[in-house]
């Protein structure tokens, strides 16, 4: 395997000036933010326009940089002086970053040009839009940023954007309760990424990634090391839903729909897969803390693709499908440079088909009233065909279906799995098997079979600037994968930033390996299930109770059940404790002690008679007990 290639300073060119991706949008923000209601009128046109400036950037900055020598493909940096002395911020255009950039920024401009149409009648159109484009400048200061201090700000801007646009509707308590949960569950992953942060600083003097991407194992012991691959998996989880941290995600599609495509596709749940993918070098030397993020991936993108299986919410479908597809990507960055590609390949394509179902999801509750329950549905094939074709589109390339963009990069992770640990590969192919069961349920139940429709639903089409998007992320579902994965040509392209490894089997193309076969025989099988369930046979408009696993699988697996008795149970008899022993213990001892004190001077008050023969009696008597004490004295 190659090292990552040494970073190039570089000053002049369209990467000279890549800054303004970031600053474009927040500028929008700002604008839109403190413009007050004299930007109300064209307030979204705005937003729209300075994520476009910023794709504009972020594509004109990737031709540059395919203008460039290979080994020249790491281009750095730096705008001011942020600790004096110690960190400064600056920018790092390379391979994976500017991948990343591309899909926040186009993907992202998609969802902005389809919320103008979403979002037409709600009268904060304006505060949306701001919102989003603080959330697309957060993101890509994450990602563009050359060190961990960098990543950090844009980290904690991630988490502010996504409380601000789940809790958008705050007038619902669910919004707003859904908005606190997801910021409070990933103050407990930031938590770990920033003691991870001071771990790297103690011990390597530095948080420039271009210091750290080098051989790390002799500059510090397998422990520290270990330590911080774990400490950083930990703040992984939290933002991209991974296991333990996963909790918040599904209650996060109370905001607007294009807030949960935004969230799903383009930004916040992938920044955990670039943080583990760049900080490569402390995974590849800690073994133990690779093996866990294999583990935590497996783990995850079952439990996500189970929760699926049994959701009615077509919102909640898709986010368990995202948990379920975020898990797989870190399988892939769990297995070293092998995987490394074939994990952000996923991420890419994923960024297109699953906000392309976000957005069609939103265009069908669009017609439908705000209607979320698939049960509800049926028979809309035939007056939304748009919707319909690109959603069926993005979900023939979630299942893996042959030739189409999500067959190429999961089936380059599956393989990948395999060849690294058959044990991993096999269950990554069951989850592959229960994708196609929940995602042709889905499909058969909103598009196909009776009408299942309220008496006051009129389906229709969206307006244009609604599917038009839809559209050309269909476009993108469609080849996008074969382009990254044949030839290894997107692995070949992360090389200066990832590392090459020396000998990666090309996955097969056209399901003729053991794990392919497996994986394409097990989800027709879910798929035909489905269609035996949910296509054929009618649909109840109320689900049934269904079996314990049926629960099992509707209560998000008891997370929040487990979360209530580790976590919440424990920590309101620890403040009760403590609010007792702050009442009865420290105020009970300095109110004592001030009653004390106010009783002897109530009593000793009463000496003091005003009268001059108490006085002089009390002289005497004083007087008498010294003389007394000096005759005894003398005695002695």
């Amino acid at each position: 395997m190659q090292s990552p290639a040494e970073i190039v300073p570089h000053s002049g060119g369209v990467i000279g000036v890549s800054w303004l991706m970031i600053a474009l949008p927040l500028l929008g923000a700002a604008i839109l933010l403190l413009g007050g209601r004299r930007t109300n009128k064209w307030g979204h046109f705005l937003g729209v326009a300075m994520s476009l400036g910023a794709f504009v950037v972020a594509v004109l900055s990737f031709m540059e940089l395919l203008g460039l020598d290979p080994d020249q493909r790491r281009r750095g940096f730096e705008l001011f002086e942020f600790i004096p002395g110690m960190v400064n911020l600056g920018m790092l255009i390379d391979p994976l970053s500017i991948s990343f950039a591309l899909l926040i920024t186009g993907v992202g401009s998609l969802i902005h040009i389809y919320s103008v149409g979403y979002m037409s009648h709600d009268r904060d159109r304006r505060r949306f839009f701001a919102y989003l484009n603080l959330f697309v400048a957060a993101m890509l200061l994450l990602v563009l940023s050359d060190n961990y201090v960098g990543l950090f700000i844009g980290w904690e801007g991630v988490g502010l954007a996504s409380y601000l646009l789940i809790g958008f509707w705050q007038h619902k308590p669910s919004a707003a309760t859904a908005a606190q949960k997801a910021f409070i569950v990933n103050r407990v992953g930031d938590f770990g990424l920033l003691i991870g942060i001071f771990t790297i600083w103690t011990t390597f003097g530095s948080l420039a990634f271009g210091d750290l991407t080098h051989e790390v194992t002799g500059q510090a012991s397998q422990g520290t090391l270990t330590a911080i691959g774990l400490l950083l998996l930990l703040g992984a989880c939290g933002k991209s839903a991974q296991l333990p941290l996963q909790s918040w995600l599904l209650d996060a599609m109370e905001g607007p729909t294009p807030v949960s495509a935004l969230i799903h596709a383009a930004t916040m749940v992938t920044a955990g897969v670039y943080l583990v993918v760049r900080s490569g070098a402390f995974f590849e030397a800690a073994p133990t803390a690779q093996l866990v993020v294999t583990i935590v991936g497996v783990a995850t993108l079952l439990a996500g693709a189970i929760i699926g299986c049994a959701k009615d919410d077509i919102k909640k479908g898709l986010a368990g499908s995202t948990m379920s597809q975020i898990g797989y990507m870190m399988l892939g960055a769990g297995l070293g440079p092998a995987g490394y590609a074939f994990a952000i390949g996923h991420l890419i394509t994923h960024g297109f088909f699953k906000a392309n179902m976000f957005l069609g999801a939103g265009s069908v509750m669009h017609a439908m009233n705000d209607e979320v329950d698939m049960r509800r549905y049926g028979a809309l094939f035939p007056v939304m065909k748009i919707t319909a074709v690109t959603f069926i589109v993005g979900y023939l390339a979630i299942i893996g279906f042959p030739l189409l963009s999500g067959y190429y990069t999961k089936e380059g992770i599956i393989e990948t799995a395999m060849h690294h640990n058959a044990i991993l590969g096999w269950l990554a192919v069951l989850g592959a098997g229960l994708t196609g069961f929940y995602m042709s349920r889905m499909v058969f139940m909103t598009f196909f079979g009776k009408k299942r429709w309220a008496d006051d639903a009129h389906p229709h089409e969206s307006p244009a600037v609604m599917t038009w998007p839809l559209i050309i992320l269909a476009i993108g579902s469609i080849g996008l994968g074969a382009f990254l994965v044949l030839g290894n040509r997107f692995m070949t392209f992360l090389s200066p930033a990832v590392g090459l490894p020396a000998d990666v089997p090309e996955p097969h193309v056209f399901g003729v390996g053991p794990a392919a076969l497996a994986t394409l025989a097990l989800v027709a099988a879910g798929a035909a299930f489905a269609w035996f369930r949910y296509g054929a046979a009618q649909v109840p408009a109320l689900a049934p109770r269904g079996s314990f696993l049926t629960t099992f699988a509707r209560r998000d697996l008891y997370g929040d059940a487990l979360n209530e008795a580790l976590l919440m149970r424990p920590g309101q008899w620890l403040t009760r404790i403590a609010v007792f022993f702050d009442n009865r213990g420290v105020d009970g001892l300095v109110n004592g002690l001030a009653a004390g004190i106010g009783g002897t001077s109530g009593r000793l008050r009463r000496v003091q008679t005003g009268y001059v023969r108490s006085y002089a009696l009390s002289i005497l008597f004083g007087a008498a007990a010294v003389v007394g004490a000096l005759l005894y004295v003398g005695n002695i």
